[in-house]
């Protein structure tokens, strides 16, 4: 074969593979599960300016506030419909004990935060701040107990603190310090990390563990109606997860919990906003590698639960890099580009894809810390391409998730691939299709044929996030660089949609 003739032939096979068309069939009449809007929940740990210079400015400040949470942060997240909200920790959690945290804000013991920066804290946000915050927001709390240094009286006393209704010493207490009815939290985690900054423990001691905590903070019935959520497996510790299940019974236990971070390596995380398209590939793979995780943890909790009563709270996930250059080591404040948008779309998917059994689960985390969905400098405040997206995808929450059937091209990059497409959909309480796209591939757009098995609606329209480059963000000279726009690139003919999506591309499309 002529060199030229070799040369026409590669060229003709790449761009036939470049305009390959991908394949997504919908059964829009076979939804039996809801996915549960608590998948779209946040996390705000005692870590770096995520609750002190974040959520929290102190109610003297010149900055806009509600009892010293900045107002225009409460209106970002009522507008991204905001579920639930983890607190205090993550790794702070097991050191935080909440009674100093209550009572006159001049009167708190202050605390030395040994696990993020080695910062003293004054305690000036505690319980109820932290509660009437989640009022404001229409969010549920979600409280992580200390377990590594605490007791189960502390547990048990924070828990009748915060939902007695009748006369008691921890209700008394909280009359005394301004709140009479109870915040009647629901979602309780017992420990965090208990395999590591949570006491290093191994998975049949904290199995006993819980079981005493858990016994303690409610009567043998449970009729609190607690969700009592263990602290669950680090990424493909599947052991962790068997342990559980076997060991703790099935009325004890509400959730198990799991952990997985998009990241490159553990020492040497790489930048947020300079990376290359490798180290682009290498997060996607492990923003991707969520499906294989939930899949296998989940066939575990199958075996003793079949029922799937027990909801797998991912409550901690996103991506992971190198503090920015400047910033304290230990406050985990990171950009946030088009890449943390690609691995927002394609998780959330997951997790709608899986809400048989995925019905918890806590970005990493709301304000100023690892994949935040707001950053904020001083009366300043961006919203991230991340939050864009969970704004976009919030379309799905508490809608019935339709069966897909997906096909497609392949984005390679050295010798590797990954599926460049990703999808979920589903069907809310008036009828109305909302579908999920998402194009990783950073190079070439993707033509999707997507059939409506059993539907003939055909009012169709749509949103796209994107930009130039993978590395663009929003900053606090260009805040809205990046933000939804109108998708035009898709049309639909009686149960069939053509859609070509743009280069790492986010779509969500709705049909009514």
């Amino acid at each position: 074969m002529k060199k030229n003739t070799f040369c026409c032939l590669v060229t003709f096979l790449f761009l036939q593979l470049s305009v390959g068309q991908n394949n997504l069939s919908i059964n829009t009449d076979a939804g039996k599960v809801k996915i549960n809007r608590n998948i779209y929940g946040h996390f705000a740990e005692h870590l770096g300016r995520c609750i002190y210079d974040g959520f929290y400015v102190g109610d003297t400040s010149s900055i806009p506030n509600t009892n010293g949470v900045r107002n225009d942060i409460i209106d970002a997240l009522k507008k991204l419909k905001i579920p639930n909200l983890r607190w205090p920790g993550g790794c702070f959690a097991d050191t935080y004990h909440w009674k100093d945290g209550i009572g006159p804000k001049d009167k708190r013991p202050t605390m030395v935060n040994k696990w993020w920066g080695g910062v003293t804290e004054d305690n000036s946000f505690g319980t109820h701040d932290f509660l009437n915050m989640c009022e404001l927001l229409g969010a549920e709390p979600y409280l992580s107990a200390n377990v590594g240094s605490g007791t189960v009286q502390e547990l048990a006393d924070w828990v009748q603190y915060s939902n007695f209704n009748g006369k008691s010493p921890m209700s008394d207490l909280r009359t005394q310090n301004g709140r009479t009815a109870p915040w009647k939290v629901k979602m309780w985690g017992i420990g965090n990390e208990a395999w590591g900054c949570g006491g290093n423990m191994k998975p049949d001691y904290y199995a006993n563990e819980y079981r005493k905590y858990a016994t303690f903070i409610s009567d043998w019935e449970n009729r609190g109606g607690l969700m009592r959520i263990a602290s669950g497996a680090s990424d493909a510790d599947y052991n962790w997860t068997e342990t559980l299940m076997k060991n703790i019974p099935l009325d004890m236990l509400g959730g198990v919990a799991m952990h997985h971070y998009s990241l490159l390596d553990w020492n040497k995380k790489g930048p947020a906003v300079e990376f290359s398209e490798n180290q682009y590939f290498q997060i996607m793979k492990q923003a991707l590698l969520m499906d294989e995780l939930v899949t296998k943890h989940a066939a575990i909790m199958d075996k003793y639960d079949p029922k799937q009563k027990i909801a797998l709270v991912v409550d901690e996930w996103g991506g992971w890099y190198d503090v920015e250059k400047g910033a304290n080591p230990g406050f985990l404040y990171q950009q946030n580009t088009i890449r943390d948008a690609m691995i927002a779309g394609v998780t959330l998917n997951i997790f709608n894809n899986h809400a048989d059994r995925v019905r918890v689960a806590n970005l990493a985390q709301c304000v100023n810390v690892l994949q935040a969905v707001i950053l904020t400098n001083k009366e300043k405040m961006i919203l991230t391409p991340t939050y864009y997206v969970m704004e976009m995808y919030n379309v799905h929450q508490d809608a019935t998730l339709l069966p897909i059937t997906l096909k497609v091209n392949d984005y390679i990059l050295n010798g590797e691939k990954l599926p460049a497409v990703s999808a979920s959909a589903s069907k809310d309480s008036l009828g109305v299709i909302n579908i999920s796209l998402v194009n990783i591939d950073p190079l070439q757009s993707q033509k999707i044929s997507v059939v409506l098995k059993s539907e003939t609606k055909k009012n169709l329209s749509g949103r796209i996030l994107t930009s130039k480059k993978l590395q663009d963000y929003n900053s606090f000279t260009e805040s809205e660089k990046i933000k939804p726009a109108t998708f035009n690139n898709a049309s639909i003919d009686k149960n069939v949609l053509t859609v070509t999506l743009p280069p790492m591309a986010v779509v969500v499309l709705t049909i009514k």
